[in-house]
């Protein structure tokens, strides 16, 4: 963990030092940049493995300077969100665009550490999976998903379910702690010409959550975003 850089992009100098502060005590190097134009010349000199980001900068919006790193032709790395703009349109915005993971001030320490370990873990993944590395099997707890037997189980029970709630799982899988929007997984799922109506979306998921056992109000495998999407919990 020593050598990850995590560029913190944030004006509030108060913000950025306690931000800073706590990453360096995780074991982290932080990197801070106190406006957009900075951040983007920090980031390609610097090349982080990744970044924070506020919405609220001084000289430019912070969804112009995730477009310009989103924009770079096979650039992937890791931007969590950190911002005091908490409507859902918003979320759906910046994960739309590329975002990985969106986190409303005021937040906890551990929240956003652990919002990180997950983050790089899936940017891991998603490496592994561009070589041509795709895991074939997941498991989170007692949920397996197996790829290729098409096969889930939940405490060594397997779960029957249907083509697109499989691929819903899988997705879900993929993509261990990152929130995906509804629709994305619409579109992954019934393809890009779908309409932008959730109800299938929430059916399917609602079927998923009765064959996995879970209690809606209690999750322990798939946390709803509401208005956003859905994310599949990760320990740590």
């Amino acid at each position: 963990m020593d050598d990850t850089l995590i560029l913190v992009v944030e004006d509030e100098r108060t913000i950025s030092n306690f931000i800073c502060r706590a990453l360096s005590s995780a074991g982290y190097k932080p990197l801070p940049a106190a406006g957009g134009k900075e951040a983007l010349t920090l980031y390609f000199s610097h090349r982080p493995d990744l970044v924070l980001l506020d919405l609220g900068l001084p000289d430019m919006d912070g969804l112009e300077v995730l477009t310009q790193l989103r924009e770079e032709p096979g650039e992937e790395t890791p931007v969590i969100i950190l911002t005091a703009r908490d409507r859902e349109s918003e979320k759906v915005k910046a994960l739309d665009m590329g975002a990985d993971d969106y986190i409303v001030k005021p937040f906890g320490v551990p929240e956003v550490l652990a919002r990180i370990r997950t983050t790089l873990r899936h940017a891991s993944r998603v490496s592994q999976a561009a070589l041509g590395k795709k895991r074939a099997r997941y498991q989170v707890g007692g949920l397996v998903v197996d790829s290729d037997s098409h096969q889930a189980f939940v405490e060594g029970r397997e779960v029957h379910l249907t083509q697109n709630e499989f691929k819903i799982m899988e997705l879900l899988c993929i993509h261990g702690g990152k929130v995906l929007t509804y629709d994305f997984l619409l579109k992954q799922v019934w393809g890009p010409y779908t309409s932008g109506d959730n109800q299938i979306l929430r059916v399917n998921m609602a079927n998923i959550r009765r064959k996995l056992g879970e209690n809606p109000s209690r999750p322990k495998y798939i946390l709803t975003e509401l208005g956003v999407g859905y994310r599949l919990l990760e320990d740590g």
